[in-house]
C-alpha cells in the first residue's frame, strides 16, 4: 500500500453574483427534488458517476455501491442537510418503461447558516457533455439561495478538468488548494 496525495481545489461562489442562468428541461431527462424515498436512487447515481473515476481512489466509498449508499444515508441525516439543494437526474427515453438514475448532487449548510457546500455532484459517463451537470448544479444553487445561504463552496480534484470547467463557467472561483491523502493498492 502506498500513500498518495491528491491536489484538490476548494472553490466558492457568492450567490448574489451568480450568472443569471435559468434552469432548463432536457428531452428524456427529469430532475427530481429530494425525497427520502429516493435515497437508493441517489446512491445508484452517485456510484455510476464516480465508480470508474479518480475520485473513487481519493474517496474509496465512491467506488462501491454499498459505500455510496452508506454515504448518501450519512449526508441526508446530517443536521445541515439541505433538501432544497439536493437533486436526482433521471434518464427515461420517451415511451420506454425503463429508466436510469444518472446524476445527483447534495447540499449541506454550515452551522452559521450563511454558507453551504456542494457534495458529490456527479453525472454518469454516458450522459456527460450535454449540459446536464450545469443544470444539476444550478438547481442546487437555487435551492441554497431559497433557504438564505449566501455563499456555496465545493472541492474538486485538480485533475478533473471537466468539473473544473463546469464550476468556473457557472462562476466558482478557486479560494484554496488542499491535499487529500489516500492509500492506494498497486
Amino acid at each position: 500500500m502506498t500513500v498518495t496525495y491528491f491536489k484538490r481545489y476548494k472553490m466558492q461562489i457568492d450567490l448574489a453574483e451568480i450568472k443569471n442562468e435559468s434552469v432548463r428541461q432536457f428531452e428524456d431527462y427529469s430532475f427530481a427534488s429530494w425525497n427520502r424515498n429516493l435515497v437508493d436512487q441517489h446512491a445508484e447515481a452517485k456510484y455510476f458517476s464516480f465508480c470508474d473515476e479518480l475520485d473513487s481512489h481519493v474517496f474509496p466509498c465512491l467506488g462501491s455501491a454499498d459505500g455510496c449508499l452508506k454515504l448518501m444515508n450519512e449526508i441526508s441525516c446530517r443536521k445541515g442537510f439541505v433538501p432544497e439543494a439536493t437533486w436526482l437526474l433521471v434518464y427515461q427515453p420517451k415511451g420506454a418503461s425503463h429508466f436510469e438514475n444518472c446524476g445527483t448532487v447534495q447540499g449541506i449548510r454550515s452551522s452559521s447558516n450563511e454558507s453551504g457546500s456542494i457534495q458529490n455532484l456527479g453525472i454518469s459517463r454516458a450522459h456527460r457533455g450535454r449540459g446536464l451537470g450545469s443544470q444539476l448544479l444550478l438547481r442546487s444553487l437555487n435551492g441554497f439561495a431559497s433557504v438564505g445561504v449566501q455563499k456555496v463552496s465545493l472541492e474538486v480534484t485538480a485533475q478533473n478538468e471537466g468539473a473544473l470547467k463546469l464550476y468556473k463557467n457557472v462562476g466558482f472561483e478557486i479560494i484554496e488548494i488542499v491535499y487529500k491523502s489516500a492509500d492506494l493498492v498497486y
